[in-house]
């Protein structure tokens, strides 16, 4: 939900964001802040297995991060989506660079990859380490960009189901209609349509998206859809988008059990509100 002011204000207050930003990833600044990077990384050195299990520190660490992009360690990082979600395991890869020697290989893998943490991190402690801002942050890039992927996929399956009934063969028409079906423009369409509006920051179409790209024009279908339909509407399909997510998870061994705050699923998201047709 956007204020007159271009804040966003989510569940736990208001985030700063630039109004002419806000909205194509520019501007975002996660406030409170704790201090310049150079001064949060400083912090996480001195904490992580010292003071702190070396996750616990990197959370802390995530929850005094400002800084929404970046150039470092020989590549390009991009923390914020769309000016107001966090993609917070791509700062987390980003931060455990620094403490290398204090997390255990194994440990990190089944962060960045199965977004695990080691030992029992529930979701009101991820909260508070992270804080308000962030959190919510957070829940915007769950919501918006992976939960909507998985959305995506539901409507794909759909498509092919009924052209297989029709004895249609697969075809690549299928994601242009499953678009159609949840945005109502094609994914070609809509990502000229985004190409054009971010003058080709990204790529100028589907096949020259690099990921980051992808994901703000995911964030970008997801506010179009909430606007488009109706709230019963949003929330049937954000269900199923949900529901598809815990399937694939579960094909791939996870319980979802306590430690595990990186993906969304039904019981760690809270229901989007009624009613509610923007964030």
């Amino acid at each position: 939900m956007r204020a007159a002011t271009g804040e966003v204000v989510g569940p736990a207050g208001v985030l700063d964001v630039d109004a002419e930003g806000a909205g194509d990833g520019e501007g975002l600044g996660l406030a409170p802040s704790g201090g310049s990077p150079a001064e949060v990384i400083a912090r996480l050195r001195a904490a992580a297995g010292h003071t702190e299990a070396w996750h616990i520190a990197l959370l802390q660490a995530v929850g005094e991060w400002s800084r929404p992009e970046e150039y470092a360690a020989g590549r390009y990082w991009r923390y914020v989506i769309g000016g107001e979600a966090l993609d917070w395991l791509t700062l987390a890869q980003r931060l455990v660079i620094e403490i290398a020697e204090a997390a255990p290989a194994d440990e990190v893998e089944a962060l960045l990859f199965q977004g695990r943490l080691p030992g029992r991190v529930s979701a009101e402690r991820f909260r508070r380490l992270i804080g308000p801002y962030r959190y919510t942050a957070h829940l915007n890039f769950q919501y918006g960009v992976v939960v909507e992927e998985a959305l995506q996929l539901v409507a794909e399956e759909a498509m092919r189901k009924s052209r297989y009934a029709l004895c249609y063969g697969d075809s690549e028409d299928i994601v242009e209609e499953a678009f159609r079906h949840l945005y109502g423009e094609t994914r070609a369409a809509l990502a000229a349509e985004f190409a054009a509006d971010t003058g080709g920051r990204w790529g100028s179409g589907p096949e020259g998206f690099a990921l980051t790209g992808w994901q703000e024009l995911t964030y970008r279908l997801f506010k179009r859809r909430v606007r488009r339909w109706h709230p019963a509407r949003v929330a049937s399909d954000t269900r199923r988008g949900l529901e598809r997510l815990r399937q694939l998870r579960e094909g791939d061994g996870d319980d979802g059990g306590d430690g595990d705050c990186g993906f969304a699923t039904a019981a760690a998201l809270p229901a989007l509100p009624r009613g509610r047709r923007g964030w």
